[in-house]
């Protein structure tokens, strides 16, 4: 098995960061690229190949993705709202993609229950009308995991502190799916 990892926004935050704590700073493309990172020696630890890309340019993240022949593909974000009480987890799948919502529901499980966050659910990406980019231009079964909100105290503090268990959730997901 080979697994797509696409840490959300660009490197080193430029020229997109993606969300940022306004109370510590904390930017979303380093939890993603810290998380993504881990995920991936964790699944390499177990024999699952992995491809890691953080890329802004959404057309080039799915284009390497596509031409891998990864078997899963895995977007890692912050989610982050103008109100500080919106807390907790939701992991998107492609509308139509019974594979997708089957990794969404194993990894979204392995998050909730092992950092205790607030479960959102698994939320269906539908073309054209809320259709996230990477989950509908891959061609594998494909997840967006919203790990926590960044602009929430609580939910921003396990951003920061428990990186590896959130890593850690995210290849128990993938292992069960498998």
């Amino acid at each position: 098995m080979k697994v797509f990892i696409n840490p959300g926004h660009a490197p080193n935050g430029v020229p997109d960061p993606g969300a940022v704590s306004a109370v510590t700073g904390l930017r979303e493309c380093d939890v993603a690229l810290s998380v993504g990172k881990l995920v991936e020696h964790y699944l390499n630890t177990v024999g699952i190949e992995t491809i890691v890309l953080q890329s802004d340019i959404l057309s080039e993240v799915c284009h390497e993705a596509n031409v891998s022949e990864a078997d899963l593909f895995i977007s890692i974000h912050c989610n982050s709202v103008d109100s500080p009480y919106a807390e907790g987890t939701e992991t998107w799948y492609c509308s139509g993609s019974w594979n997708g919502k089957h990794l969404a529901d194993c990894i979204q499980s392995q998050i909730v229950d092992s950092l205790n966050t607030v479960n959102r659910g698994i939320k269906m990406a539908t073309p054209g009308k809320n259709g996230l980019y990477v989950l509908t231009n891959t061609d594998m079964p494909a997840v967006l995991v919203e790990l926590a909100f960044i602009s929430n105290e609580d939910d921003e503090d396990m951003l920061r502190n428990r990186q590896d268990d959130f890593a850690r959730a995210i290849a128990r997901g993938v292992t069960d799916y498998a």
